[in-house]
């Protein structure tokens, strides 16, 4: 596992149409996913601990931002040859166990993770009405132990772009796992 911290955000950053599996059973794309205020974007894996410490977090936020008019989308990356919990099958049972509220899409080829600029899981990607990227930050100040109270900075950014269309100047980066990248794909 080598850590790796998200770059600083590219605000008014256009998110990228996508084309993907979805655990569903459906091909999802950027419109389909897109909300009336906005998008969260993540990149997440099975397998990788930061990810696992806070999937409850993500599904809390996920349904609260939903009622503010953002929805969510996540996306798995990684190469499922080397860790056999991010296959497809797997991806599937996490969704089911942990009731996703929002798609879980397959990024087979990583050529979505590449063109997004994702680094690591969790990565996130905030994005307003137009689908202009506002937030590149952390999901919350407790990191990877959750920590009673601590400021919820993905949902305070994603509300504030929701009322606003604007995500906040100042933003902590995500920290996680790096996506591991197909020997060809790096």
């Amino acid at each position: 596992m080598v850590r790796t911290e998200t770059p600083i955000c590219d605000f008014g950053q256009p998110a990228i149409d996508f084309s993907l599996p979805g655990v569903d059973g459906k091909t999802w794309r950027l419109a389909d996913c897109a909300g009336e205020k906005g998008l969260l974007v993540m990149f997440i894996c099975n397998h990788c601990p930061y990810v696992k410490s806070i999937r409850e977090r993500i599904v809390r936020d996920a349904r609260e931002l939903k009622a503010l008019g953002v929805n969510t989308v996540a996306i798995m990356s990684n190469d499922p040859s080397e860790y056999e919990e991010d296959s497809f099958e797997n991806m599937q049972a996490v969704a089911r166990k942990f009731d996703f509220p929002f798609p879980y899409l397959f990024d087979e080829t990583q050529d979505v993770a590449k063109k997004y600029g994702a680094v690591c899981t969790p990565d996130f990607f905030g994005y307003n009405a137009d689908l202009a990227l506002q937030y590149r930050g952390r999901l919350d100040e407790s990191r990877k132990e959750a920590v009673e109270g601590a400021r919820r900075d993905l949902f305070e950014a994603m509300k504030q772009v929701a009322k606003t269309g604007k995500g906040p100047a100042e933003q902590v980066p995500s920290m996680g796992c790096s996506i591991k990248w197909k020997e060809a794909a790096v």
